[in-house]
């Protein structure tokens, strides 16, 4: 899904929700080293920023780079354009050579990916034992009685534009998403762990959000606007005017794991 989120990286990199700082203790506390992180699907580096206080490097990697350009520069973190036209054999020799690192992390990325492919790299990169892969996503955000049931029907009229079957794992919450690795207590295959993302936003905030998404830009340019003016007026009536601030809810998930042997 190269190129995917370029039309609107300034976007992504202002809208999406923080992940929160315990996930990545946690993460942490589960592998045996922390020497060595791969972040892949970067983006503009928001996970790897917080995988970089728990690891002396981080190797952060995305086949956009647009979304690289705007990435936070950070001592700990070096980021990689990944074209896909490399070789599994080149990706393995740029993140740090086999079994060579301690966590990998994918956040709201790993259904874009060839599967098959990712987790064969990812295997081959992982320290055995004590390397751990983490892949988590997010979907529905919970604001208010008043503002859910228009966002919901909003989000309906984008489900044409989306890229399938790509997206439908992010809709199922990750339940039905191959993960072939032992469960280390953070969700398994078929089962992952519920979690959520609380953010404090503004109604500008949350309209960055949506207008990031890649159904909006995709509709967008088949000549069909997803948001126009008088759904726009909708959801801010809804959400109680423009100037006002309000706590809301990310629905999340994650699977980890790590190398059957």
């Amino acid at each position: 899904m190269a190129g995917l989120f370029d039309k609107q990286a300034d976007l992504y990199l202002d809208a999406r929700p923080n992940y929160p700082s315990e996930w990545f203790s946690k993460l942490a506390d589960l592998t045996d080293h922390h020497g060595l992180a791969w972040d892949a699907a970067t983006g503009n580096g928001q996970a790897a920023l917080a995988v970089a206080d728990h690891y002396e490097k981080v190797i952060a990697t995305d086949v956009s780079e647009s979304q690289l350009k705007l990435a936070t520069p950070h001592p700990r973190i070096s980021y990689r354009h990944t074209p896909q036209s490399m070789t599994n054999d080149e990706l393995v020799e740029l993140i740090g050579g086999e079994n060579s690192v301690d966590l990998i992390t994918v956040a709201q990325g790993v259904h874009w990916f060839d599967l098959p492919r990712f987790y064969a790299v990812a295997t081959r990169l992982l320290r055995k034992p004590g390397g751990i892969i983490a892949v988590w996503g997010y979907n529905d955000v919970i604001v208010s009685p008043e503002f859910d049931p228009i966002q919901y029907r909003f989000h309906s009229t984008t489900l044409p534009f989306w890229k399938y079957p790509y997206i439908q794992h992010i809709f199922d919450s990750y339940e039905a998403l191959p993960f072939p690795f032992e469960s280390v207590g953070m969700g398994s295959e078929g089962k992952p762990l519920k979690l959520e993302m609380p953010k404090t936003t503004s109604f500008e905030g949350i309209m960055r959000m949506f207008k990031s998404w890649s159904a909006i830009v995709t509709a967008r340019e088949k000549g069909v606007e997803l948001l126009p003016e008088s759904l726009v007026k909708e959801l801010e009536q809804a959400w109680g005017g423009s100037d006002l601030i309000r706590p809301v809810v990310y629905k999340a998930f994650m699977i980890a794991g790590k190398v059957r042997v």
